[in-house]
């Protein structure tokens, strides 16, 4: 994919949503590591609806150090491996306020060295909470870059490293929002909804046409296509 076409497709997308954000749930720094924590290999929904049992009362890693493991469990029990990731939650809660004063550090080997915490939560903190450009690579940006040919790679790593060298400047700190959204509501892993993609026209995944097709046919329209 050549880097006339990669501006065109964040270009549509920023037009689409000007101002893209997480969907999880977080009233300052600390909330938002504590919900990319829980957040592995589970929903952002199911994130949100755990921590608004407990983030009413837990503000920062001080108070999740007095909720204690036990607690944290019994309040995301509802989620995938809520005991590795409660003992996480806190031991990192206790780490803060240790050694960083109770504040989220905004420096990525600072992050990745708290419990639970990698490269991918290391980036939407740093993203989200900072205002850093960074490329949080998740499955759903993985499979886009891949299936779009828009970084394609072999590792998340990889992705990572094309898209943060070929998308262009401006959209940057944005970009890893749009990928996400798009995957998480059209460009779906089982059932990609080709007929509603804002960026068909760009996208190189060869089977597009025949989804959109199929679409479009499902919803009792024409079947016109754009070529692209």
């Amino acid at each position: 994919m050549n880097a006339e076409k990669r501006r065109r497709i964040f270009a549509k997308f920023a037009a689409a949503n000007p101002s893209p954000r997480t969907e999880l749930e977080f009233g300052n720094p600390f909330q938002l590591l504590i919900a990319v924590l829980l957040s592995a290999q589970t929903t952002d929904r199911a994130v949100n609806a755990a921590t608004r049992r407990f983030f009413p009362f837990v503000n920062t890693p001080a108070d999740l150090v007095a909720l204690g493991e036990e607690s944290l469990a019994e309040h995301i029990r509802t989620i995938g491996l809520y005991r590795t990731k409660a003992k996480n939650a806190v031991a990192t809660a206790r780490l803060l306020v240790e050694r960083h004063a109770g504040q989220v550090p905004c420096d990525r080997a600072a992050l990745e060295a708290l419990p639970g915490v990698g490269r991918k939560t290391a980036n939407v903190v740093l993203n989200c909470a900072f205002g850093e450009p960074t490329m949080a690579v998740d499955t759903h940006v993985f499979r886009l870059s891949n299936r779009m040919r828009l970084a394609p790679g072999k590792t998340p790593i990889e992705v990572e490293q094309k898209l943060l060298r070929q998308t262009p400047a401006e959209y940057l700190r944005d970009a890893h929002h749009w990928l996400i959204l798009h995957g998480r509501y059209v460009c779906t892993a089982r059932a990609p909804r080709c007929a509603e993609c804002v960026v068909f026209d760009e996208c190189e995944d060869s089977g597009r046409h025949a989804r959109r097709k199929a679409g479009r046919r499902s919803r009792g329209e024409s079947d016109v296509q754009s070529v692209a």
